[in-house]
């Protein structure tokens, strides 16, 4: 028995992360992969309105020292949203005022799709 792929759905913002990290298209393709297969993976970032992190192993980085990536997972009915990537490399963490950001994203993608519903 194979269980189903939920859709998956790339924001803008996310696939500029994912081109000034450096990500290759393989990698991009194996995060969306993962998503689709388990859209609540990850830790619920406090404060964030449901938005979750995932750690996603970079080229010989591994996930200690690869990417972050910020999803939201707002229903059965709904694609899960890829948000943002960010390069451990480059810093550690999105910053409350990018958080606040993504929570009012989600805020919106919830309401869209309860209204379609």
């Amino acid at each position: 028995m194979t269980s189903q792929l939920h859709t998956v759905a790339e924001t803008p913002q996310f696939l500029r992360d994912t081109a000034d990290a450096g990500v290759s298209e393989e990698e991009r393709k194996a995060i969306v992969d993962s998503v689709a297969a388990d859209p609540r993976q990850g830790v619920e970032i406090r404060g964030s309105g449901g938005v979750r992190k995932i750690r996603v192993a970079g080229r010989g980085k591994g996930k200690s020292g690869g990417y972050r990536v910020l999803l939201a997972y707002v229903g059965l009915r709904a694609p899960v949203y890829l948000l943002a990537l960010l390069s451990k490399g480059d810093r550690e963490n999105f910053s409350a005022a990018e958080i606040a950001g993504f929570k009012a994203v989600t805020a919106a993608i919830g309401r869209y799709w309860r209204e379609r519903t």
